[in-house]
This record gives structure tokens, sequence and C-alpha cells, in this order.
């Protein structure tokens, strides 16, 4: 960016984020009128085929996984995918040019899928939800929240609709509301789609004249990155492994409810023959600090039998942060 703006010359990568779909340039010019409240996108179409194939199945990851190198869907060695960096890198190119800052890695919390179980996925379709890996990035406050981890989307959102191979991003702009984009997110004939129409560009600005009239990356230096994230408010699926004797449950809502944790659903499935059942919980909204800082707490017990699994819960909707001590 730097070099590119130092000799005046445009730098054009519409492909790296979303293959054919044309979100940079919507960011770059379309939606260059509003103040981007969020953005919500599945990028990674590896990682949208597991889980999609995951639930319409009733299978396991690895095995889905095999398949999909096999296919070239995935890379023989997926870690960038299924591990969530891939999606990572492209959520700090989409917060870059919504927010006009260079977001780095370091800003960004990533969680992959390789530990999603069907069992959850199970346990989401009879709440109303589906399970994706999502990348967020919402103005909360004074600051940018970047995330990307396996999120239980609400049936109803358009994204939970998306399957197989394909990305779709939901921008959600002060005066515009949300827009969706929606495509193949990879391939040869799409990421040509994308290339070409930079060319496109490169070949009008040179014959106008009009090099920079969009810059690569508009640089407002009105946001920085989060500080801290532990005060921004989620709402959580807990799964606890839980030793089935009279009296456990109520000691983990304790556990809970110590950090302000309030519940809004709670299922038990029977017991097994290793003496632990499987706890579920929903949340009500709490701070991420407050989540961290209980499941430590809860996974130090002797009558919990496993470290718990968690997955946010995503409302779509922008909270301000919590207030210390405001449930």
């Amino acid at each position: 960016f730097p070099e590119a703006e130092a000799h005046g010359v445009d730098l054009y990568f519409e492909s790296s984020v979303g293959g054919g779909i044309p979100i940079i340039r919507s960011l770059r010019e379309g939606l260059i009128g509003n103040h981007i409240r969020s953005m919500h996108g599945i990028l990674n179409g590896t990682c949208n085929y597991i889980l999609t194939r995951m639930a319409a199945e009733s299978l396991s990851l690895e095995p889905i996984l095999a398949e999909a190198q096999a296919s070239g869907y995935a890379e023989a060695e997926p870690s960038l995918d299924v591990d969530g960096w891939d999606t990572a890198h492209k959520a700090v190119i989409l917060a870059s040019l919504a927010y006009g800052f260079t977001a780095g890695m370091d800003d960004v919390e990533v969680e992959g899928i390789r530990h999603v179980e069907l069992r959850d996925l199970q346990s989401a379709d009879a709440m109303g939800y589906t399970i994706k890996l999502l990348a967020s990035i919402q103005h909360v406050d004074a600051g940018i929240s970047i995330r990307v981890q396996p999120t239980l989307v609400p049936k109803h959102n358009l994204l939970a609709s998306v399957s197989g191979v394909f990305n779709a991003v939901l921008v959600d702009g002060d005066l515009v509301g949300e827009t969706v984009y929606f495509g193949k997110g990879a391939g040869s004939d799409p990421t040509a789609s994308a290339v070409l129409s930079d060319l496109v560009d490169v070949g009008r600005n040179l014959v106008s004249g009009s090099a920079r009239r969009v810059p690569a990356l508009a640089r407002y230096h009105q946001y920085a990155g989060l500080d801290n994230k532990d005060v921004l408010p989620a709402r959580y699926y807990l799964r606890v492994s839980l030793l089935d004797e009279p009296g456990k449950l109520a000691q983990v809502a304790q556990v809970l409810g110590q950090h302000q944790i309030s519940l809004a659903l709670v299922q038990q499935q029977a017991g097994t023959a290793s003496g632990f059942a499987t706890v579920v919980i929903v949340t009500h909204l709490a701070r991420e600090g407050q989540f961290r800082e209980a499941i430590a707490e809860l996974d130090a017990l002797e009558e919990v039998g496993a470290p718990t699994v968690k997955y946010r819960i995503e409302d779509f909707t922008t909270p301000e942060c919590l207030e210390p001590g405001v449930e």
C-alpha cells in the first residue's frame, strides 16, 4: 500500500476476499457514504462445505475433510482453512477497508472448526440455529472488534442458508441498512471474474489519466483497534461434561452466577457409563471476560470431566459494551 501510494499507481485485490463476490469494490465505492456498523461473513468455502455436510448427513468432521481433500475442495495440509486463519486474513482486509486503518492479525480472535462435533450441530439445530465459521467485524464504542470462530447463527438469518463452497457477507451500514453479497468464494472462473474487473478498472484509469481516483485503502484515522476484548458482550452455547450426581448442575449454575452470567436454557442429556452427563447451556448476555473466567473455574472442578465447549451465539446486533457490574 505505501509503495503504490508513493508511486501514484493503483493497487487492486478484488479476488482476495470472497472469490467472485465484489465485496471489496462495494466497500471502497458503493458503500462509501455509510458508517459500517458491522460485517458478518462466511469467507472460507472449505469450512462451509464441511459444516454443511456434517449437518446434512450426520457425519463427523474427519471423513468429510478427507473426502474434501481427495476431491480438491481442501488442501492436503488444511490448517490454514480449518483452523480459521484464511478467514481471519480476509476479515482483516474487510476491516481495514471499512474502517480506514490497517488492522493486524494480533487484533483478531481466531478459532477454527477442528473441535466442532456432530452433537453440537444437532443441538444447535434443535434450538433453531446452525453453526457456521463466521467472521464478525463490529464497531463497538470507540474501537473495532474482529473475530473468527464457529458461531450459532439463527436459521431465519440469510447467512444460515449459505451452504457448500459458497461465501456470503452481510454488511450493515447506517444509511443503507443491511446488504448481502453472495456467490462462489473460490474457483478459477469466479476468481477470473474478479481479476478481470480489476484489469478493466486499471485500463480505464490509464485511458482517462485518473489513477488513484479511488484509493486502495482510505485512511480515515478515526478508529483504532479495540484494546480490551474482555468487555465485549456476548451470548454463548456451552457444553459441559458433568458428573451425573444430584446437586452438580446447581454447582455449575452457581459458578456462572458468580461471574454475572445468567442462564436462558439448560438441557441435561442422559448420563453415560463413565458416570458423566452432557449439559447444554445457553446464556444471556455477559462480557467476554466473564465467560473466560467462569469457564476456567468450571474446568478446574473435579466434577467436570472434560474441557467445556463454547460457541458464540450471534444475534446480529451491535450492542454497546456492558459496563462493569451490569448484567
